[in-house]
């Protein structure tokens, strides 16, 4: 059997998984390449560095140009995270000849464009399955086993932090910060979280899916997003009470021809599969013109669930599956879908709408007036009982029928200067 020899740049969590399964299970990735893929070097900061991997210490070294400078290196997995030295050293592999594996998705989301268009005019090729997901193969469904359809949307479970901490907050009844806390200690979490819990991550993750299902070049930080940071446990409450919880989704559909993105939390029906997943894991739905509804559900990270999509990604390199889906993403990128501006008012859906209001008589007729008067029809109204205390602060919940965004927002704005509301609306919207 012939052999391919192969790189590693990066011995992180990820990149020991990913070691391990070229270097444990040899033979098992040979019948599936069809030639064995040996390990020729891993490039390290350190090479003195403790690591829970037995590693041969004449793979290991600190010189990139170990593997640049080598032609019979075809492949390389680069795992360096972050936007810098990652991109130099993308660059510098790519322009050596080689085709690159990454899991990096803040790369991608920031500078694919850029890196995609350096590999196609270099003749090389950029595979990255592992970076939205992890161990779910969202990515080569997309690209590949999709590729007779039209994508019609994607609702995506894509950020395991925060739907962790949903799950804590709505099954155990945990506070936001107690159960931030316990995701951190399980390590679900970063030190500051702020990039999952503020929907950057996962904004980050729907780009490069938008791009792959759609063709449109649209920079993350333009995708609309808000975070799971000022969730509150009533609104969990309620969502329950109405048959609905809470998931932080990435949205892509198309809307009249125009692609609408946006990351927010959003009531999901309580007997649909998104409402089910829980934890640490992710799911995407995604309908298309001839298959309808699909479903993908998995480990959105940790070592071998993302080490696994790592190593396909490498095998496919390697038997050159990869080159083609990449030159094959390439022509649907020149038939980009057209991006909606951010808050297009006519964008339309079901809403949840909770107020808090002092409870006297008339605060109700006049919320639902200026509901009525922006066409806005009411599905549903729930407000607990209370004492008889005529200045008692409670919530008035109210779930809506379809209407545009445009018109919220309006109605919204109205309803806040009241003088009986106390507090900022809170609008989410509905996945029926």
């Amino acid at each position: 059997m012939d052999t391919t020899k192969v790189a590693l740049v990066g011995l992180g969590t990820v990149g020991t998984g990913v070691a391990h399964l070229l270097l444990d299970e040899a033979d098992r990735l040979a019948r599936h390449a069809g030639r064995r893929l040996s390990l020729a070097w891993v490039v390290v900061q350190d090479r003195d560095k403790p690591r829970d991997i037995h590693l041969p210490r004449s793979l290991l070294t600190d010189d990139l140009s170990q593997v640049t400078d080598d032609p019979e290196i075809t492949a390389v997995v680069q795992l360096v995270g972050g936007l810098e030295p990652a991109r130099t050293i993308m660059i510098r592999l790519l322009e050596s000849g080689k085709d690159v594996v990454t899991a990096n998705k803040a790369l991608l989301a920031e500078h694919g464009p850029e890196l995609f268009d350096h590999a196609r005019q270099l003749g090389r090729s950029i595979s990255f399955d592992a970076a939205v997901g992890g161990g779910i193969p969202i990515v080569t469904n997309i690209s590949q086993c999709l590729s007779a359809n039209q994508i019609e949307s994607l609702h995506g479970i894509l950020n395991g932090t925060c739907n962790f901490v949903i799950s804590r907050m709505d099954g155990a009844g945990a506070s936001y910060r107690d159960a931030l806390a316990e995701a951190q200690r399980r390590g679900y979490a970063e030190a500051d979280p702020t990039m999952d819990v503020d929907g950057s991550d996962a904004a980050q993750k729907l780009a490069i899916l938008a791009h792959l299902a759609f063709g449109a070049r649209v920079h993350w930080q333009d995708i609309p997003r808000e975070g799971i940071d000022q969730l509150q446990t009533a609104d969990l409450q309620f969502a329950r009470e109405l048959g609905y919880r809470i998931k932080l989704l990435a949205v892509a559909q198309l809307v009249a021809e125009e692609l609408e993105l946006h990351v927010a939390p959003q009531l999901v029906r309580h007997d649909s599969p998104l409402a089910e997943v829980r934890d640490a894991y992710n799911a995407v739905r995604v309908v298309g013109d001839a298959v309808g509804r699909v479903w993908f559900h998995g480990l959105g990270a940790g070592r071998m669930p993302t080490a696994s999509a790592v190593v396909a990604d490498l095998v496919d390199t390697v038997v050159g599956r990869a080159a083609i889906t990449f030159r094959t993403l390439e022509l649907w990128s020149q038939r980009p879908a057209r991006v909606m501006p951010r808050d297009n008012a006519h964008v339309s859906s079901r809403y949840y709408l909770r107020f808090d209001v002092v409870d006297h008589p008339g605060v109700l007729a006049e919320i639902t007036g200026i509901l009525g008067r922006h066409k806005i029809s009411i599905a549903s109204v729930i407000q607990h009982e209370t004492g008889e205390s005529a200045e008692e602060i409670v919530s008035l919940v109210v779930m809506t029928h379809t209407t545009t965004d445009g018109a919220i927002r309006q109605a919204v704005g109205e309803i806040n200067v009241l003088e009986a509301v106390q507090a900022p609306t809170r609008v989410l919207r509905v996945l029926d």
